[in-house]
């Protein structure tokens, strides 16, 4: 029994899938990433084949001219230099934006947005030679040269396959002007991706699936961890048990204290007591204490110590009993037969009041 709690058999709690996101512990999988970069390059340059193209041209013409300028001197390179960069950024930074956004937003929708610093704060442990001997055989590592096989076959066969379907327009190439050539070519490393990027969203999709199963299977936890949380998390029980058992002590307590302080003890007579207490400043009587069994019998003690009349009323008893609580007032429909009482206990000490 004692190894079945410590084998980790129980999906995990919200609570510890909660801890494992804070630890940036997460399914991600980087094949995904991968295609969603590759798939959006490619809609950027065949969206903006003809953007890219003009650009490149006059960015070609321009460093073209500058290099046959006559005035071709060390600040001459140096100003041709920079302008040569900036627009070289200009060319690449949207393709570098979609990357980035591609990339992004790959994670972004298989994690949700997440913020953590955890993974930034150095282990020690993974330094140890021992553990990363460990993982070079772990199944996770196995898993990722089967997957990095099964992908470079898979770019290579598609590769080959776009390649042979191209064979028999390459002799005509000869005939063709040079920017026809490298449309020629441009189209034909467009085909191949495209292809590529198709059967590798397949393998992504497996990929994801094997690193959901996987981190499923890490987070799982014992029995015992199970438990452990749950105490943690609702608190001990016997401590819970203790803490409940003190509030009942201290309230029976004050309960007890205020019992001296009742104008009368109403009993069945044995089995149940309610003190009621009225004064001027009250607008009804109320109920101070009450009990049944051995707290009913403390509380008559207490009242025939400090001279608290104890009138006998079984129905009236049963009923404030079963109506009332602590500091309660008396309930509209019992006040006559109340007022009769405290008449009688008036009338008993002597005062004239009216109840």
């Amino acid at each position: 029994m004692a190894d079945n709690d410590q084998e980790k058999t129980e999906p995990a709690t919200p609570k510890k899938r909660q801890k494992s996101r804070e630890d940036g512990q997460t399914a991600v999988s980087r094949e995904i990433s991968s295609v969603a970069i590759l798939l959006s390059s490619l809609g950027f340059f065949y969206f903006g084949s003809s953007w890219l193209i003009s650009q490149l041209s006059g960015f070609m013409t321009v460093t073209y001219e500058n290099l046959l300028s006559p005035n071709f001197n060390i600040p001459f390179v140096v100003n041709l230099f920079w302008k040569t960069f900036f627009q070289f950024i200009t060319v690449l930074s949207p393709l570098l934006l979609i990357i980035i956004t591609a990339g992004i937003t790959a994670v972004v929708a298989q994690i949700g947005f997440m913020f953590t610093g955890k993974p930034l704060v150095p282990k020690f442990n993974k330094f140890n030679p021992i553990n990363g001997f460990k993982n070079l055989f772990s199944l996770k590592s196995v898993a990722e040269v089967v997957k990095s096989v099964i992908k470079l076959t898979i770019i290579g066969w598609v590769s080959i396959s776009t390649v042979k379907g191209q064979l028999d327009a390459i002799p005509a190439l000869i005939d063709l002007q040079v920017l026809e050539i490298f449309g020629f070519i441009g189209r034909s490393a467009f085909k191949i991706s495209l292809n590529v990027g198709l059967v590798l969203i397949l393998l992504a999709g497996l990929d994801f699936l094997f690193q959901r199963w996987q981190y499923e299977k890490k987070i799982k936890m014992t029995k015992q961890e199970i438990k452990d949380e749950h105490k943690n998390s609702e608190g001990d029980p016997q401590v819970k048990s203790r803490i409940r058992s003190v509030q009942r002590q201290m309230a029976m307590q004050r309960m007890m204290e205020a019992v001296p302080d009742a104008t009368v003890v109403i009993t069945n007579p044995t089995h149940l007591a309610i003190a009621i207490k009225f004064e001027d400043n009250l607008h009804a009587p109320v109920v101070v204490a009450k009990g049944a069994g051995v707290v009913a019998k403390n509380i008559r003690e207490i009242a025939q110590e400090h001279g608290i009349p104890i009138i006998e009323q079984k129905p009236l008893a049963r009923t404030l009993f079963k109506s009332t609580e602590i500091g309660d007032y008396i309930p509209v429909d019992l006040y006559r037969a109340v007022a009769e009482i405290l008449a009688y206990v008036y009338r008993l000490k002597g005062l004239v009041k009216s109840a």
